[in-house]
């Protein structure tokens, strides 16, 4: 699943291509918002928040999110898709780039100043202009919940995912089944938000500093495999705030406890 060091890459591929232009095609394949039609507007700024993509055009914001599967292409004007044409959800052209968003599971189009609709419940992102590590780890701090679920809750901090709930929590030594409540959360943002930020601006991401296959994740998906730093075999089970948002969990028995 792309996290939030993916959005905000693919938000800054968008701008370069797209801002200051006009837009020449604008095509809306999803319900609800398929007759919108912004050829003619400036786009303005593309931006991430969270895992969130908010494209302002106008006084209006293509706003997408791309859960499992999404993704953002951006080709030169004619140059043919890397995917079929059949899975893709939105396209902005101007006369400089085509950017095409397949598989796309949210898109929808509304005006900029109702942005705070769709992202207004989000928490403090760290790789925002505006973030305000206290305000998370107060909301973090909060949370009675297994530290997992709570750093997968979009509400109290946005961006992290799975994979990055599950290194963070290895590399500060938390069990993920404690309490919320009982982890220091401020340190835990301050590693998380140093962690994502590098992950940002690596071509290939890594938790452990090696890029060899096999070798850049401490836990995530390593069940059965012995630890890189002790060598105890990695366990996991499911984890979630409810049976449908269950996500598998990952933890070495002897360095997290």
């Amino acid at each position: 699943m792309p996290e939030g060091d993916t959005v905000w890459r693919a938000a800054q591929r968008l701008h370069a291509a797209l801002a200051g232009q006009t837009v020449t095609r604008f095509d809306i394949r999803v319900p609800g918002s398929a007759a919108a039609d912004l050829t003619g507007e400036t786009v303005h700024e593309v931006v991430a928040r969270g895992k969130h993509l908010l494209v302002r055009i106008g006084d209006q914001t293509l706003h997408s999110h791309l859960r499992m599967e999404g993704v953002w292409h951006v080709y030169r004007p004619g140059e043919r898709w890397r995917r079929p044409g059949h899975t893709a959800r939105a396209i902005v052209s101007t006369g400089r780039a085509d950017a095409v968003g397949f598989d796309l599971a949210m898109v929808e189009v509304l005006p900029t100043a109702d942005e705070d609709r769709v992202v207004g419940h989000l928490g403090p992102d760290p790789l925002g202009p505006d973030w305000d590590a206290a305000e998370a780890a107060r909301r973090l701090g909060a949370d009675p919940r297994p530290i997992h679920v709570a750093l997968l809750d979009q509400r109290n901090v946005a961006g992290f995912g799975n994979e990055y709930a599950n290194e963070l929590l290895f590399v500060r030594g938390i069990l993920p089944t404690t309490p919320a409540t009982e982890v220091d959360a401020p340190g835990l943002l301050e590693t998380g938000a140093r962690m994502i930020r590098a992950g940002r601006d690596q071509v290939q991401r890594t938790f452990t500093g090696d890029t060899r296959p096999g070798r850049r994740n401490w836990v995530y998906r390593r069940e059965r495999r012995p630890c890189l730093r002790c060598g105890t075999p990695i366990r996991r089970t499911d984890l979630g705030a409810t049976p449908t948002e269950e996500r598998i969990v990952f933890w070495c028995p002897q360095c997290q406890r």
